[in-house]
């Protein structure tokens, strides 16, 4: 039976996974470390889970797993911890999103491939059969002018800004248009944010943070030949899918996802974040690996 470990029980994608693993057994996969930061995090996850161990050093996993799924609320914290593990063999999924910056997120990819050692992050919202509906959709309309997506985000917020929850609506444009976007804009209005993010040759695609309203993820496309509008639904488990494709990969060693597709929600959101502090239009850095 497949052993991960994971790290961060603050998240609330702590306990949904362990009880996908431990208590509903979908996947043949079992939590059996748990570190958090604070210790009445870790012991909810460990109580309501069936986590038989908690640990006050994540480092103490080492040797006790074959995977560790690293869940931080705020990103910073995930490259430290992901080096650790892979510089010791250890498969990592990182929790979206992969990391702070870009630098290093590179680096942190470098080392995966020096090592030998499989690494994912992803957006389970990409997984979800809505999206992959609205994305059958709107290939249908022609050539995209113009995305307008909506959905929750702080860009304020204590973990990181809009990198905390942006990347849901960030990483889901970039699986649809792809890595290359070439400038990121946000600016706030009030208690919410509005995104501009551009590609050469288009589409232009408008992104509304809302801390202050309705938080229901919608989007409005529009193509050569009409409209299109989605409001965007959840598959009954909406972490189903991502904790089969992370644990498969512990398992095979492939990883599910080419490093510069993870970096690429990294960089825009990035970008954004200097944008808001610059009040002005940034150019998103290349996700290229050496």
């Amino acid at each position: 039976m497949l052993k991960i470990g994971i790290i961060g029980a603050e998240n609330s994608h702590c306990i949904r996974i362990a009880t996908i693993c431990n208590v509903d057994k979908s996947i043949p996969c079992r939590v059996v470390s748990v570190w958090g930061e604070k210790l009445e995090y870790a012991q909810k996850a460990a109580s309501q889970c069936q986590i038989p161990e908690i640990v006050r050093d994540w480092r103490k996993m080492l040797g006790k797993v074959d995977g560790v799924m690293i869940d931080h609320r705020h990103a910073k914290f995930h490259a430290p911890v992901a080096t650790f593990f892979v510089q010791n063999g250890v498969p990592c999924f990182v929790d979206k999103p992969f990391t702070f910056t870009l630098a290093e997120g590179k680096k942190l990819c470098a080392l995966a491939r020096k090592k030998g050692v499989p690494i994912t992050s992803f957006s389970v919202k990409v997984f979800q059969k809505s999206f992959k509906d609205f994305a059958k959709a709107a290939g249908k309309l022609g050539k995209i002018a113009m995305v307008n997506s909506s959905g929750p985000c702080d860009i304020r917020s204590q973990y990181g800004g809009i990198s905390f929850y942006g990347i849901h609506q960030v990483d889901p444009m970039i699986e649809m248009f792809g890595n290359q976007v070439e400038t990121a804009e946000l600016r706030q209005c009030g208690d919410n944010g509005v995104a501009t993010l551009t590609y050469k040759g288009g589409p232009i695609i408008t992104i509304n943070c809302v801390k202050t309203g309705s938080q229901n993820f919608f989007c409005a496309v529009v193509g050569e030949k009409e409209v299109l509008g989605w409001p965007f639904g959840y598959d009954a488990n909406p972490y189903l899918a991502g904790a089969k494709i992370f644990t498969t990969m512990f398992r095979t060693g492939k990883e599910p996802i080419p490093h510069e597709r993870m970096l690429a929600p990294v960089a825009v959101l990035e970008a954004l974040d200097k944008s808001l502090k610059l009040g002005k239009p940034v150019k998103v850095a290349s996700v290229k690996m050496k």
